[in-house]
């Protein structure tokens, strides 16, 4: 299927799974040029294209000059069915007649998911590298404004790391079970229910999406029993292990009535032990820095670094 944006000498057209070495290529290129090097995988590409919340014959946009050559990638996606929807717009430098037509087109298709799923209004959330200025410009004029900020941490890894003894009454449990997922999914829905963007999702959504992730190793989902009852969770994946051999913690929940009492700590310890021992070189994990719970602190106190930054911006129409 084809569409067309309104820029003479391009071809617009939907993407499909065969396009992600280009996309990754395009996306590297203008990494590179913002941050200094290219931030995402070829993994991380075709897990976006194969995400079940996205739509490739509706939700995604591949523009290309009279060559050929890729010039843009541009998509929306929807978060659950909350009336929050993600874009983006990435575009070569040597095309920036294409910005403005493409942000108008995705925040105009991010209205149209949250009309259909029922939302009279859409909040529309764009990531941006706190080092873009350009990008930060558009999406100004655009009418969207700074609204939180996510912070890549890194905890390294030059040996091996010693893996902290339960709080009394604990135990830990890997995701190899079913059993295990639910109750990890029922932590992370419960322990993140008030953070900036969340969107809950059934257990069908959650375990279907990370089960058709490459990055996704169940056995680094691990669930905290306190006295038989799941009260916290870590999931683990692979995002950071093909370009940097690093560990990734994608999730870290611990129920609110069980806060305060040093599991998120033991947690992140467990990870940084089992990535230590798998030969990873260090710990990612992102935390929003104005998180209603402590989490930032957490990290720093237990010898994690900023690497990057990256901003959300937020436009409600």
């Amino acid at each position: 299927m084809k569409t067309t944006i309104p820029a003479a000498g391009y071809l617009t057209r939907r993407p499909s799974a065969a396009d992600a070495p280009e996309i990754h290529e395009l996306i590297s290129l203008c990494d590179t040029q913002v941050i200094g090097k290219a931030d995402m995988t070829l993994d991380d590409v075709a897990d976006q294209l194969n995400d079940s919340s996205f739509d490739t014959e509706s939700d995604g946009w591949l523009v290309h000059d009279e060559s050929g050559r890729l010039v843009a990638w541009a998509w929306a996606c929807r978060k659950g069915v909350s009336d929050n929807v993600d874009v983006d717009v990435v575009v070569h430098p040597g095309a920036p007649e294409l910005t403005g037509p493409l942000w108008d087109t995705v925040t105009e298709r991010a209205g149209q998911i949250a009309a259909e799923l029922g939302h009279d209004r859409a909040v529309v959330d764009i990531g941006l590298y706190r080092e873009d200025s350009g990008k930060r410009a558009v999406a100004a004029a655009r009418g969207f404004s700074a609204a939180t900020s996510f912070i890549r941490l890194r905890a390294d890894h030059t040996g091996p790391v010693g893996r902290p003894g339960p709080p009394a009454g604990v135990t830990v449990h890997d995701g190899l079970t079913e059993e295990v997922r639910r109750q990890g999914h029922a932590v992370e829905q419960a322990g993140f229910a008030d953070h900036f963007g969340f969107a809950p999702k059934d257990y069908d959504e959650w375990h279907d999406e990370l089960n058709s992730s490459v990055n996704t190793d169940w056995s680094q989902l691990a669930v905290a029993r306190l006295d038989g009852e799941p009260v916290a969770m870590l999931l683990g994946t692979n995002a950071f292990l093909g370009d940097e051999n690093c560990g990734y913690v994608r999730r870290l929940a611990v129920l609110p009535a069980f806060r305060g009492r040093g599991l998120g700590r033991f947690m992140l310890r467990g990870a940084f032990a089992d990535d230590a021992r798998r030969g990873r070189v260090g710990t990612y994990l992102h935390v929003d820095a104005n998180n209603s719970t402590p989490a930032l602190d957490l990290y720093l106190s237990v010898g994690m670094r900023q690497v990057l930054a990256i901003d959300v911006w937020r436009r409600t129409i």
